[in-house]
């Protein structure tokens, strides 16, 4: 086995590899070059991304790969700006308004309105619950997140400095309406009792980090302040053009992309990181940071290392089931993000979590990103990223369960638009766990690492440091603080904060 010739610098300034090139390795790459830092993304792919990449399609439909919701962008304005630049004149995005429509079996439809009065009143409206509880509701869930974000969001979680500061204080003291012990679907039942709408419609948020509403805590319930409080926005060129205005500013301050040169080895010696063996080199590095999944990470880089088996087996979050269709006409009724709710949401969520399938009769999510980006579909079409939640892979049948998925969405959406969308499909590519997880190296194709699915999920998660390897770092969606886009991009703050301290 070849070993690197690792020397440990005198200098803060060391070299820095970073293994993978999604949008937590972008963005923390940014923050070390920024620091002083020679930096070094290895990414297996052809490109850069992860699972922010994009698809084209014959036919001329281009689809965002993966994220299609983007929220607090000031997180991506931030890098920008520590770099000197005005983030305007390298990466534009408006606030969507309305921001997802939502259909139900019954046939009601649901606008989900930026401004929170408007949406309250179209909750009255349609469904009858009155819009003062509605603003109540989503006055709670604010207070929620402004009483935690800053601790349990932008800090690390396992160092003892977090807990010696303000924020924390702040936080203890919402303790009790934090709703510990209590799910979110309890939660919201508790608020709606009279409207099992509405009470889906928030119990949706805990699919946010692929959880289950009817498992995960009510502190979860704060997910929707996110979009109804902060706004949910659309980037110019989608979501791809995050990555793609963070890789030229990272190019820019000198960082180095190594594209197709997947990393078969972590190195170490005396307990710290002495360099990377890829598929064409041995490098030296004295500072790594894994942006690849922590469970490939530990079982196929560090092999040979004390693992924290705790952590890597705790239950994996949802995956998901992704059609890209090319479609050969417009649907006005839609918008940037719809919804299509399934009949019976329980026995949804205990497919995926318990019964490790997909529900015969799946709530389905529409991305129809052509109405603001008219190139990325011909004239009179749209592209549709069609998104089903499913079970991480764990060897299920997926050719059998795609075909019937497929027959099944296509059944929702159809009877919701009164038009029969098969023949109207022009283009198509699939996307199920086997193919997200070769792709992404995410542990069976789960799109958020671990699930949120008991209390002390959050403090469960990998840190963004190793507490056996000096110089190894964590960042991305399989760690602290989770996945989703702002929060990867948290995590390149974190680790960037530890390692500059």
């Amino acid at each position: 086995m070849p070993a690197a010739r690792f020397r440990k610098s005198s200098s803060p300034k060391q070299p820095a590899a970073i293994i993978g090139a999604g949008i937590g390795g972008i963005a923390t790459a940014v923050r070390l070059a920024l620091a002083g830092h020679k930096v070094t993304v290895f990414e297996a792919q052809e490109s850069f991304g992860g699972k922010m990449h994009q698809l084209v399609l014959p036919g001329g439909y281009r689809f965002d790969g993966g994220p299609s919701l983007f929220t607090l962008p000031h997180l991506v304005d931030e890098l920008f700006r520590l770099a000197g630049r005005d983030p305007q004149e390298h990466f534009r995005y408006q606030r969507l308004d309305p921001i997802t429509q939502y259909f139900f079996p019954d046939g009601i439809q649901l606008t989900a309105w930026a401004d929170e009065e408007k949406f309250a009143q179209e909750v009255e409206q349609k469904l009858g619950v009155p819009a003062a509880e509605v603003r109540a509701f989503l006055k709670r869930s604010q207070a929620a997140y402004d009483a935690t974000a800053d601790t349990f969001l932008q800090k690390s979680l396992h160092k003892a400095s977090t807990y010696l500061s303000p924020d924390v204080l702040k936080a203890l003291a919402a303790l009790p309406t934090l709703g510990l012990t209590s799910t979110m679907h309890q939660r919201h039942a508790a608020a709606f009792p009279q409207e099992p709408r509405l009470v889906q419609l928030f119990d949706r948020f805990a699919t946010y980090n692929g959880s289950d509403p009817y498992q995960a805590p009510a502190t979860l319930s704060m997910i929707p302040h996110l979009e109804h409080g902060l706004g949910a926005f659309y980037p110019e060129g989608g979501i791809y053009a995050i990555a793609e205005s963070l890789v030229k500013l990272a190019e820019e301050l000198g960082v180095q992309f190594r594209y197709n040169e997947p990393v078969e080895e972590i190195l170490t010696a005396a307990g710290r990181v002495t360099g990377l063996r890829t598929s064409q080199e041995v490098y030296d590095f004295g500072l790594i940071i894994s942006n690849m999944d922590v469970v490939p990470t530990y079982r196929h880089l560090l092999r040979g290392q004390p693992a924290p088996e705790r952590t890597l087996r705790q239950p994996r979050s949802s995956s998901a089931l992704i059609f890209y269709w090319g479609v050969g006409r417009r649907f006005p009724q839609l918008g940037v993000h719809n919804i299509f709710f399934s009949e019976d949401y329980k026995r949804e969520f205990d497919a995926i979590f318990q019964d490790k399938t997909v529900s015969a009769d799946p709530t389905v999510y529409v991305n129809i990103t052509s109405g603001h980006t008219p190139t990325d579909a011909p004239e009179g079409h749209e592209n549709w990223f069609v998104m089903v939640n499913v079970p991480h892979d764990q060897g299920q049948d997926w050719p059998t369960l795609v075909a019937r998925t497929r027959q099944a969405v296509l059944a929702r959406v159809s009877k919701a638009l009164g038009t029969d969308v098969g023949p109207l499909i022009r283009a198509e590519h699939v996307w199920d766990p086997p193919g997200i997880a070769a792709r992404t190296s995410s542990f069976g194709g789960a799109l958020y690492g671990s699930s949120s699915n008991n209390t002390m999920a959050a403090f469960l998660r990998h840190p963004n440091f190793s507490q056996q390897l000096e110089g190894l770092y964590f960042c991305g969606g399989s760690v602290h603080p989770g996945g989703g886009i702002p929060l990867c991009l948290l995590s390149a703050r974190i680790v960037a904060d530890l390692i500059t301290r």
